[in-house]
């Protein structure tokens, strides 16, 4: 293993260094092996390697083999949110956010550390820096750790902190933060918001240089969304504007792009000078998000050749990945985990639970009562070819387990499932079961995801609920996700609001039968009905 020189690199190697290897989990032998070839070429500065949560050994096996083809410090880079694997994940940072503690953030980031160092990762994409300013879209508000800066700053200080004692470098994201309460989701369009510098700076840009004072922000990753008071022309991730924004407040990390196969990208600068773009203005490293690397690659070398990367900007972004390199080599201050350390990650699903109801009603829902439980689930059929499909396979809302712990938990009543997009025939049979229970108790939940567009429960279900609430049957919503959908409902007397974790989804339950308390608090600031 050595470090390598930047006079020592030729225009190809640098033109590669700055153009990430992405190894999806779908990746085919031959698509795998081209960028072992350039890495064994040292033609690959970073590669992003899309971790499989059901087989991490397949995951560790490939970075093995990068690790084996590489004799310099590659970056091997990955996201984390919720933390790796379904017994270490937390349902992403707004379960911090509701435990709103400095130890469990910082336990978070010493076990998604560990965790991704004993993978071979050495950069994660943490902590979130978001500040969740209103109802934004794909996830900012499930993901962000609140809407107060401070407590942003604090609790991401404390990931970072525990990020770096378990050998990882950290990335702060999404630069220059959210904007704009309700802007597009870059993934399917542009996004546009109208902060100034000033504004950035005083908020946005807050937990940034926050972390940047103390030594804790590694890289930042770059967004998709225009500020037009700022750059008018070019968004964040191609803009030298906003980018140099923080660079004059001292940051010289380095800075990736988000994903360029984002529509908010490619619809207006195409695949191949969107790629190219996003270096000569100022990042040090692209992630294209290509299936075929060689594409993106080719797409750098184009873009070098049509004068949209100088020479002097290119030999800046790869002094920026070699120092990265260089820090991954530092020696980490844990690299195991202690039986306390996964109790108190445990923990953060446990206390991540949040209740808010009337006065006089009480958390608790007898367990001794014929409740109608209503269990949210996604349309299970595919209109294109009329399969059925499995919408949950791989994912942290399982309407059967919940189905199957309520049960357990409450014998007497009576269950059924109702899609987001309910029929004639659902409807009725919750409107008719209604009627033969003491009360209807719907558990929900929202899926943030890319290109699912504004994130809101259907018209269907909260008409069926104002329908029901007009005689007052609902006692209860169990909410699961983005807690700013509930504005949509009619009031309801017992909200309980759980995170995006698999562990977390049955800890809610036990909150709702009385089984452990309801200790989160909600850092957001939902108007409810």
């Amino acid at each position: 293993m050595r470090e390598l020189k930047l006079e020592e690199l030729s225009l190809k190697q640098k033109l590669g260094f700055v153009t990430i290897a992405t190894v999806f989990r779908e990746a085919t032998p031959e698509q795998f092996d081209c960028i072992i070839e350039l890495i064994k070429q040292r033609s690959v500065g970073a590669v992003w390697v899309n971790y499989d949560e059901d087989h991490l050994d397949v995951t560790k096996a490939r970075i093995d083999r990068i690790k084996e083809a590489a004799d310099y410090p590659i970056l091997i880079m990955c996201d984390a949110e919720s933390g790796i694997g379904d017994e270490r994940s937390i349902g992403k940072h707004n379960a911090l956010g509701m435990v709103d503690n400095e130890d469990a953030a910082y336990i978070f980031g010493k076990v998604t550390a560990v965790t991704a160092r004993e993978l071979g990762y050495n950069v994660v994409c943490n902590p979130i820096l978001d500040i969740a300013d209103g109802r934004c879209m794909v996830g900012t508000n499930i993901r962000s750790l609140g809407s107060d800066k401070k407590k942003v700053a604090k609790l991401a200080a404390a990931i970072a902190k525990g990020m770096h004692d378990g050998g990882i470098l950290t990335v702060g994201k999404h630069y220059p933060g959210e904007g704009a309460a309700g802007a597009m989701d870059s993934h399917m369009a542009e996004a546009i918001s109208e902060a100034t510098v000033e504004e950035l700076l005083d908020y946005n840009l807050y937990p940034y240089l926050a972390l940047l004072k103390e030594g804790l922000l590694d890289g930042i990753m770059t967004r998709h969304a225009r500020y037009i008071n700022i750059d008018p022309e070019f968004p964040a991730s191609l803009s030298e504007k906003v980018i140099g924004i923080i660079r004059e407040q001292g940051f010289d990390g380095f800075a990736v792009t988000d994903a360029l196969c984002m529509h908010g990208i490619v619809a207006k600068f195409g695949r191949v000078h969107g790629v190219g773009l996003s270096i000569g203005n100022g990042n040090d490293i692209a992630l294209a998000w290509d299936e075929n690397h060689m594409d993106a690659y080719a797409a750098m070398c184009k873009s070098y050749d049509d004068g949209i990367i100088s020479d002097e900007r290119l030999d800046e972004a790869v002094t920026r990945i070699l120092a990265a390199q260089h820090k991954t080599l530092a020696e980490p201050k844990y690299t195991a985990l202690t039986e306390k350390d996964l109790a108190d990650f445990d923990k953060i699903n446990r206390d991540s639970v949040f209740a808010k109801t009337d006065d006089g009603v009480p958390v608790t829902l007898s367990r001794d009562g014929k409740h109608y439980f209503a269990i949210l689930t996604e349309t299970t059929v595919d209109i294109n070819n009329r399969a059925e499909v499995d919408t949950f396979s791989r994912d942290w809302y399982s309407p059967l387990q919940i189905a199957d712990r309520l049960k357990e938990l409450y014998p007497n009543s009576e269950f059924t499932m109702i899609s987001q997009f309910p029929s004639v025939s659902e409807n009725m049979r919750v409107l008719r079961g209604a009627e033969n229970c003491d009360d209807v108790v719907f558990v929900t939940f929202f899926r943030s995801c890319a290109y699912l567009g504004r994130e809101c429960f259907t018209a269907r279900i909260t008409t069926l609920m104002e329908a029901l609430q007009i005689t007052g049957r609902i006692s209860t919503v169990v909410h699961f996700g983005n807690p700013y959908v509930l504005e949509d409902i009619p009031h309801i007397p017992r909200v309980i609001i759980g995170t995006c974790s698999p562990i977390n989804t049955l800890y809610t339950l036990d909150v709702l039968a009385g089984e452990y308390p309801a200790n989160g608090s909600l850092t957001y600031d939902v108007k409810f009905q």
